[in-house]
């Protein structure tokens, strides 16, 4: 009796898409996966039908990528950073965006998958207990994460806690004690849980009590009503607020700007991303800066050495460095030693991980 591919999906232990994608296109298929299909399919003389692998094995050149949103010119900088060498090479680019939400994650990734797309570019609310990503490993295609900072899974970041210590590190140094995360909706997203650690860190090695981030959607645009009042309470207001965002940091500098207080004589903001246009407000907007353009073109380089092969001794993680801007949203507190010296701010400069004086 002739064995069919729904033979060899039950003798392998996968999907018959997966047998399928094995045969026609398996530069998208993880090795270990593909060589238990080639074992089922030895093992049950199977012969695929040559007009069969003639129709459907050419390959798309297609690569998908999923990003939670192209509001925030971070992931804008990111895809321009793709399209310059999938062009270059070639591919084809389907992107899909999720709003931070893990359903439409799935349904962005499966509608990817059914396209045949040869390998995927994406950035997901959590890489280290993501369900969908396990599934990927197992059944393909070949992915690249970028932005999520997880040495378990292949990824392009920078080191959100370490770069987020640092920049904290430097409102102290700038004489500030009570300091205040904003972030969106930490569930949403590991990258701000991890920049909330490294706040964390950086107020308790300081021997100062860090704070509960104050959460903001992500989605949104202004400040709500009662986000405003506690920012400005001049009973409990922080004197520097980081911002785990330079759109946030944006948000938050209009708002405050509402409310009639003044960037940075009466509250500094540090963001985060670096942005270009933070340097065309007044004050420059302050930030922990971070490579997008780069992350996407590493981003690409890294799946296209998976997908060809070249990966099996390259490390999962790839990080790469940030850098802290001090524009003219941070004011030293009087009585401290930037503060007696005057100190304006300066260039960006790279970090090298070491305390700040």
């Amino acid at each position: 009796m002739t064995s069919t591919i729904k033979d060899v999906a039950a003798h392998a232990g996968f999907s018959i898409a997966t047998v399928s994608r094995a045969i026609n296109a398996p530069h998208t298929v993880n090795p270990v996966t593909l060589a238990k299909v080639r074992e089922a399919i030895q093992a049950l003389k199977f012969h695929p039908s040559p007009l069969g692998r003639q129709l459907r094995g050419e390959r798309t050149r297609l690569i998908g990528i999923v990003l939670p949103t192209l509001a925030n010119p971070v992931f804008a900088e990111c895809l321009q950073g793709i399209d310059e060498l999938a062009a270059e090479q070639g591919f084809r680019l389907m992107l899909m965006t999720t709003q931070y939400d893990e359903q439409r994650e799935r349904h962005a990734i499966e509608t990817l998958r059914a396209q045949r797309v040869e390998g995927l570019i994406l950035t997901v609310a959590d890489a280290d207990t993501h369900p969908l990503l396990d599934e990927l490993d197992a059944d393909g295609p070949l992915y690249v994460l970028m932005h999520n900072d997880t040495k378990r899974r292949p990824s392009v970041s920078v080191d959100n806690h370490r770069a987020a210590s640092d920049g904290v590190r430097m409102l102290i140094a700038h004489g500030h004690r009570r300091i205040l995360m904003l972030a969106g909706t930490l569930a949403a997203s590991d990258r701000a849980r991890q920049r909330h650690a490294g706040y964390t860190h950086a107020m308790q090695q300081a021997g100062l009590t860090p704070a509960p981030a104050l959460e903001i959607d992500f989605n949104a645009d202004e400040l709500a009503p009662e986000v405003l009042a506690h920012l400005t309470d001049v009973q409990q207001s922080p004197t520097a607020l980081f911002c785990s965002n330079d759109l946030l940091a944006m948000v938050v500098m209009r708002g405050l700007r509402g409310a009639r207080m003044r960037v940075p004589q009466d509250v500094s903001i540090l963001g985060f991303d670096g942005l270009s246009m933070g340097e065309l407000l007044a004050p420059a907007l302050a930030s922990i800066g971070t490579p997008n353009r780069e992350i996407g073109r590493a981003a690409w380089q890294k799946l296209m050495a998976r997908i060809v092969g070249e990966y099996a001794d390259a490390p999962l993680a790839l990080t790469l460095p940030h850098t802290l801007r001090e524009g003219g949203t941070i004011a030293a507190i009087a009585n401290t030693p930037l503060a007696r010296a005057g100190q304006a701010p300066h260039a960006s400069r790279e970090s090298d991980g070491a305390l700040l004086p």
